[in-house]
């Protein structure tokens, strides 16, 4: 066998994939402070992301009020929340590069996008170099409590890869698909709404972030 230097890559495969002696047991489930370095017990069959690619496949709530509107969001390339800290947390973890499945609450999912910058206060946010306050907006309250960090609504611009009109969402009820109130939450360990989108709206999420 010939011998060669481990790349990077190589050695990131090896870290996640090491086993642990745990008594009499083999195990991959590390304790302690690398543990987040390891693929979580049970997920050898599931890409993930971290381990499989490091950007996220996440789902992520439209949440239409007074404030925001699916409209705009196809519209002038965006999504946002806030109003809240606990919105507004929620939006700060979306990263450049993660993909973003939108779902609308009484219709289902109506885009497949992907995050162009991190979330910031709508104040500061362009769209194609005017700020996104002075877009003709439909929803006119998304300037309310600007001045205020914590209740900002807070804006991530996105690339829809596809978006489609409310009245053409994809869903099909009683059949296990993701959904919550939630603003934001990873669709690492939904294989079969992965599935779903991927067939309803003709892409790969994987090959997305990849």
């Amino acid at each position: 066998m010939v011998a060669r230097e481990l790349t990077e890559h190589d050695a990131l495969l090896v870290e996640k994939t090491l086993l642990w002696k745990l008594g009499r047991m083999l195990t991959n489930v590390s304790s302690g402070h690398y543990a987040q370095q390891f693929r979580p017990h049970d997920t050898l069959h599931l890409k993930l992301s971290g381990f499989d690619y490091q950007n996220g496949i996440y789902y992520y709530n439209v949440g239409e009020g007074v404030h925001r509107l699916w409209d705009d969001y196809c519209e002038f390339s965006f999504i946002s929340a806030g109003q809240g800290k606990r919105w507004r947390d929620a939006m700060l973890g979306f990263q450049m590069g993660d993909v973003v499945a939108a779902y609308l609450k009484g219709h289902g999912y109506v885009g497949i996008g992907k995050v162009l910058k991190p979330a910031r206060p709508v104040r500061e946010v362009t769209i194609d170099g005017t700020p996104l306050l002075m877009h003709a907006l439909r929803r006119e309250r998304m300037a309310e409590n600007s001045d205020s960090e914590e209740l900002s609504e807070y804006v991530c611009p996105v690339k829809w890869i596809v978006s489609v009109d409310r009245k053409d969402a994809k869903w099909k009820a009683r059949s296990g698909l993701y959904s919550t109130t939630h603003v934001r939450a990873s669709l690492d360990g939904q294989p079969e709404t992965i599935a779903f989108l991927e067939e309803q709206f003709n892409v790969s999420l994987h090959e997305l972030v990849a």
